[in-house]
C-alpha cells in the first residue's frame, strides 16, 4: 500500500479558482476571488462547469467602462434557473472596480445578482461597494478590449459577440 495524501497541491487550488473564457480573439484568464464573494464564485464556476455560459451574447458593452454577459436571452433580463444570490459586497478600501475586475450584474435590488456578469475596461469608483467582485481578468484582457462595443448610453449591441465557452480550469 502506498502512503497518499489528500493534500490539495497549489497548482490545484489555483485551478479550482480560475476560469478560461474563450472569445472569438483569444482565451481569458480570470482569478476568482472567493475571499471576497464566495456564494458568486461558486455560481459562476458551477454555471460554467455545465456549459450555461456557452454561446451566450455580451449584449451591453459601453466603450470605457465594462462588457455585460451571461444572459442566455440577450436581453438583459435572462439568467439562470438558480435562485438570486443575496448581495456580497466589498468595501472599497478592500476591493475596487478597475481594468479587468469582474463583477455581478443585478438590478436595483442588490440582492438580485444570478449569471449576469460584466468585465471593466477601466476604473469606475461609483460602483465600489455597489455590486459584488468575483474575479480579475489574470491574462488576456486583450481579447476582452477586442469585444463589440453597443450603441448610445445603454450599450446595446446589435449582433454581439458571444463567449465561445467558459470553463474552471483543468474541466474539459
Amino acid at each position: 500500500m502506498s502512503d497518499e495524501t489528500s493534500a490539495v497541491t497549489p497548482a490545484a487550488e489555483a485551478d479550482a479558482n480560475t476560469l478560461l473564457l474563450e472569445l472569438k480573439d483569444g482565451t481569458v484568464t480570470i482569478q476568482l476571488l472567493p475571499e471576497l464573494a464566495p456564494k458568486h464564485c461558486e455560481r459562476i464556476k458551477a454555471l460554467a462547469s455545465e456549459g450555461f455560459y456557452d454561446n451566450t451574447p455580451f449584449h451591453r458593452v459601453i466603450e470605457g467602462f465594462m462588457a455585460q454577459g451571461g444572459d442566455p436571452t440577450g436581453t438583459g433580463t435572462g439568467g439562470s434557473q438558480m435562485p438570486d444570490l443575496p448581495a456580497e459586497f466589498t468595501p472599497a478600501a478592500k476591493a475596487r472596480f478597475l481594468r479587468g475586475t469582474c463583477g455581478m450584474a443585478r438590478t436595483q435590488n442588490p440582492n438580485s445578482a444570478n449569471s449576469q456578469f460584466f468585465i471593466m475596461f477601466g476604473p469606475y469608483p461609483s460602483l465600489d461597494g455597489q455590486y459584488t467582485i468575483w474575479g480579475r481578468v489574470t491574462s488576456g484582457m486583450e481579447h476582452v478590449d477586442k469585444i463589440k462595443r453597443g450603441a448610445g448610453g445603454s450599450g446595446t449591441v446589435q449582433n454581439p459577440d458571444k463567449i465561445v465557452r467558459m470553463r474552471p480550469a483543468g474541466v474539459a
